[in-house]
């Protein structure tokens, strides 16, 4: 049942991210005036992919750093694919800094859950 419920929830993670692309345009409310929110809007969105990424993958890779790599590479090929949606959506546009976020996001959130995982702290079984 784990494995239905993880793989769900990236599936609906994933589906989600691809709804908010595919509006003309997104309200984002400032955080303080930070020049760069934007990137850590799409930074933020990608580290819980690559998280609901390693709950899903957990069940079928069991080497921590294999693992952490391949929940990366799936987020940042999100990321592309991702970009590549909104290049055909009114009012939106591609932008490989946004993508570069999304990847930088998601190795973030891997290697985070890797040393969590190294000491102990997370289970890879369950």
């Amino acid at each position: 049942m784990s494995k239905f419920f993880d793989f769900s929830l990236l599936l609906l993670y994933c589906l989600f991210i691809y709804w908010l692309s595919d509006q003309h345009s997104l309200p984002s409310p400032t955080w303080w005036g930070v020049e760069f929110q934007d990137k850590l809007n799409h930074a933020g969105a990608y580290f819980i992919m690559a998280t609901f990424a390693w709950r899903s993958f957990r069940h079928i890779i069991n080497i921590p750093i294999v693992l952490a790599l391949i929940s990366t590479l799936f987020c940042s090929l999100y990321g592309v694919s991702d970009e590549w949606h909104q290049s055909f959506v009114e009012g939106r546009s591609s932008d490989v800094m946004d993508w570069l976020a999304d990847t930088s996001g998601a190795a973030l959130a891997a290697v985070f859950l890797y040393f969590l995982q190294r000491k102990s702290i997370l289970d890879l079984k369950s």
